[in-house]
């Protein structure tokens, strides 16, 4: 049906005769000549009518935008002055010789031949209408360039590609999972996996040493801008190999798309930071080191102050006071400044104390907290935090997981409004991550899940302060994203059963829950270890997207609902009666505040 691609025709083809199909992306009329523009996934090359070729020009007269046309005609050039060096068939134009409709297309919803600014849920309901624009037509192509190379790379590397069951059974890994009923097994469900975790766990148990497997995944999660509820993520998991054997092999597998699919260098090897470093100076486990701010411990100046909004926390053996010095930052309004309060409001911070320095000595400096603290001190926190005339330090004093979010959200946010954010791209692997975090109830919960490794010597280290232990995890973090996470697992029964007995899971759930991967613990496990990369997220940052929707073909909106499709649906009542199920309408959820702010402050970018 055709001989060449649009794209494809360019100057080593002039004076051939070639046969195109596509769309119509513009038409222009210019003197009695006949322009169109056709377009298909490789690009859009211009095709021009003359009125000698009568049958042809009166066809092209008829044709709109978006008709979908196949076309003859032989390769010529551009007339002097006409070429267009943006394209690369702009050197070009087909002189045509005969053209057919293939299809007629009614007026689009909003134009496909320009930029054009529309609501996502329009985009959305006509998805198949925006992927047809070619901004979105090449985020979709460099997607599969992404999974072309990654493929390939661990084909090379001995990886064997395997697939795992969607259909399973629930775990515990952090999120609601999505049931799926069976009608074999009347009331009961399967669950759509999370992660396929336990079963490549079980493909190390089973000797295949390395695996591999682009897969989709589900999660039934609240609200967030930046999710989505079934996503693609790239899983991996390798026997015989420690951490910086992984790392190492994962460093040069992203170091290559890069280089491969964006012509990007990134540096080598990646830099390494524990987690403890990485809140410390940055507030995030996961921090953007193009952005050169930092937070800077103060608490130890401020046990002895009368202040109690300082006072308490530098006291407080979970409290936590840090300081964010803004060169040049004294210019920052009192609106900028009551934002930035309510912005760092949602993160759990009760205020936002500053001090501007607006001259030399204590008289230069403005702040309504100068009158709580004695000059000496005050000082010092100058020093400390290297702050000169024309700066401004934020304060957060709280609970230390209160402070590093708030101010490392803070951060990122000055980092974006000021234009502080260097270019290029900056890689890290973040390491020493707490095995156990305590939940607002003050039980233990796994930090990355309950299969990570603890670094200890002995079993009976759980049972001792578990909250101090560190896991054997790592996270790559790359301009502020966590694009993998992984680990090195356990890989005995016992340790796995002293890990679940630290998070209050009795044998007997343990058991009911895991007694699979218990029992193949027991018949010669192989050290092993692995990773998760997210491609949605990688997608996004390659092609510099403000969303991972831009990304994904067929997304769903921030209510995890699917525009084109109506999905989720109500179905036939006689499919429920031979499942059993009796459908009950729940109770109203309040979205929560911050909920609603980061979906604000998403849809601002």
């Amino acid at each position: 049906m055709r001989s060449h691609y649009c794209g494809q025709v360019t100057k080593e083809l002039l004076d051939e005769e070639v046969l195109i199909v596509g769309w119509v992306h513009r038409r222009r009329d210019h003197g009695g000549v006949i322009f169109l523009d056709l377009r298909d996934r490789e690009g859009l090359v211009q095709v021009v009518f003359a009125p000698e070729n009568k049958a042809a020009f009166a066809t092209a007269e008829t044709v709109r935008n978006e008709y979908v046309l196949q076309i003859k005609g032989k390769v010529r050039h551009r007339p002097a002055g006409t070429v267009n060096k943006d394209l690369s068939t702009g050197e070009i134009e087909i002189d045509a010789i005969d053209i057919t409709i293939l299809n007629r297309a009614e007026p689009t919803p909003f134009p496909i031949d320009e930029f054009h600014d529309v609501g996502e849920d329009i985009r959305l309901r006509y998805r198949y209408l925006d992927l047809r624009r070619p901004e979105m037509l090449n985020k979709m192509k460099l997607r599969a360039h992404i999974t072309r190379y990654l493929r390939r790379y661990l084909d090379d590397n001995g990886f064997l590609d395997i697939e795992t069951p969607f259909l399973t059974k629930a775990t515990p890994e952090g999120a609601r999972d999505y049931l799926v009923p069976s009608r074999t097994k009347p009331g009961s469900f399967y669950a759509l996996p999370q992660s396929p975790q336990q079963f490549k766990q079980l493909l190390m148990m089973a000797g295949m040493d390395r695996y591999y497997q682009i897969v989709r995944c589900f999660r039934d999660e609240d609200l967030r801008a930046d999710r989505q509820p079934e996503f693609t993520q790239l899983d991996i998991e390798t026997s015989f190999l420690n951490e910086e054997e992984i790392q190492h092999i994962m460093e040069e597998m992203i170091s290559g798309m890069f280089a491969e699919v964006l012509k990007v260098e990134l540096p080598k090897p990646f830099p390494r930071m524990t987690y403890t470093e990485a809140m410390s100076r940055f507030g995030s486990d996961k921090p953007d080191l193009r952005i050169p701010l930092e937070l800077i411990d103060i608490g130890d100046l401020l046990r002895d102050v009368e202040f109690k909004v300082f006072a308490g926390p530098a006291n407080n053996p979970e409290g936590r006071i840090a300081a964010l010095r803004i060169p040049g930052g004294s210019d920052i309004s009192r609106k900028d400044i009551d934002d930035y309060t309510k912005y760092v409001s949602i993160y759990g911070a009760k205020g936002l104390a500053y001090i501007k320095i607006n001259g030399e000595g204590i008289e230069g400096l403005q702040s309504p907290i100068l009158k709580f603290i004695p000059e000496n001190i005050t000082q010092q926190i100058l020093e400390r935090t290297g702050a000169t005339v024309g700066d401004i330090i934020f304060f957060g004093a709280d609970k230390a997981s209160i402070v590093n979010e708030a101010l490392g959200a803070l951060r990122s946010k000055i980092g974006q409004d000021r234009n502080l954010v260097e270019k290029g791209w900056r890689p890290l692997w973040v390491i020493d991550f707490p095995m156990f975090e305590k939940t607002k109830e003050g039980y233990l919960t796994a930090c990355h899940h309950p299969f990570t490794a603890p670094k200890i010597n002995e079993v009976s280290e759980l049972a001792h302060e578990p909250i101090k232990i560190v896991a054997r995890a790592y996270d790559l973090a790359l301009n502020g994203s966590e694009i993998g996470g992984g680990s090195i697992r356990i890989n005995s029964s016992e340790l796995q059963m002293a890990v679940f007995k630290a998070l209050e899971i009795s044998e007997e759930n343990a058991n009911e829950k895991f007694g699979h991967l218990l029992t193949a613990l027991k018949y010669g496990c192989p050290p092993h270890g692995g990773i998760a990369f997210g491609i949605d997220r990688l997608a996004m940052l390659m092609t510099d997207s403000a969303s991972i929707r831009d990304v994904i073909a067929f997304p769903k909106t921030q209510t995890a609902t699917c525009p084109l499709t109506d999905a989720p649906s109500s179905v036939d009542p006689a499919q429920l009666i031979e499942l059993g199920i009796r459908v009950q309408a729940p109770a109203k959820k309040e979205t929560d505040e911050k909920t609603k702010i980061e979906i604000k402050e998403k849809s601002k970018e």
